[in-house]
């Protein structure tokens, strides 16, 4: 095997540790969130940093692997896809730690169940960590028959995302004693929408290395 081959699966294995964290952290803040478990939210909160560390790690691999390899073609797509993916993780990262964050806010710990049932967080988070998984598998088996159904689901969580203002208005209007806690929580899911959002980002390298099309113009032309 070729010492570039070798430093490829190197990488393609860093960046798969990585998603695997990520998604861990995305579960943990889900199940912090949903059960109003604080140990489970400062898990989150402190394995944060080790998702920082992945990204820089592969960040410089991939940047080490361009300039003393000079690959090109799908070698380089899939060098710079992988830089990007990492970021994006990195990203989803952060948002899955600030969701561990609202958990530990004593100030918004008498939010109902029933609210959050109305809101369809559960569904979101459910759709989030489905389209997760489903890149991770597309990236696995360069497989972009996947792609269609994640770019779908991200049309699920918009969704369910433009309906939250007028639920959490109806509810602070009944419960003006909620008001601050209900806009902390459009910030929350307005974090788990930009989640899908990233999600789709992923989907986009995956395409771009795999099939070597652009796919950013020609989604946002279809909302």
């Amino acid at each position: 095997m070729k010492h570039t081959e070798q430093e490829m699966i190197h990488l393609k294995e860093e960046v798969k540790r990585m998603w695997q964290l990520v998604l861990s952290q995305l579960e943990k803040a889900r199940q912090a969130f949903l059960t109003h478990d604080s140990d489970v939210a400062r898990e989150v909160i402190s394995r944060e940093k080790r998702v920082d560390v992945y990204e820089l790690k592969i960040e410089s691999d991939c940047e080490n692997y361009i300039a003393l390899y000079s690959p090109v073609a799908v070698d380089l797509r899939l060098t710079l896809s992988l830089m990007k993916i990492c970021n994006t993780l990195e990203r989803i990262g952060d948002f899955a730690a600030g969701i561990a964050l609202h958990v530990l806010d004593d100030d918004c710990q008498g939010i109902p169940d029933s609210l959050v049932e109305k809101l369809e967080m559960e569904q979101m988070f459910d759709v989030l960590q489905g389209m997760l998984s489903d890149c991770y598998v597309a990236l696995e088996n360069e497989n972009t028959k996947l792609t269609g159904r994640i770019l779908s689901r991200d049309n699920e969580v918009n969704a369910i995302y433009h309906t939250a203002p007028k639920v959490l208005s109806e509810f602070m209007a009944e419960h003006p004693e909620h008001i601050y806690c209900g806009l902390k929580l459009l910030l929350l899911i307005r974090k788990l929408e930009r989640i899908g959002d990233h999600c789709s980002n992923i989907v986009e390298e995956i395409v771009f290395y795999v099939d070597a099309k652009v796919l950013k113009h020609s989604k946002n032309q279809n909302g």
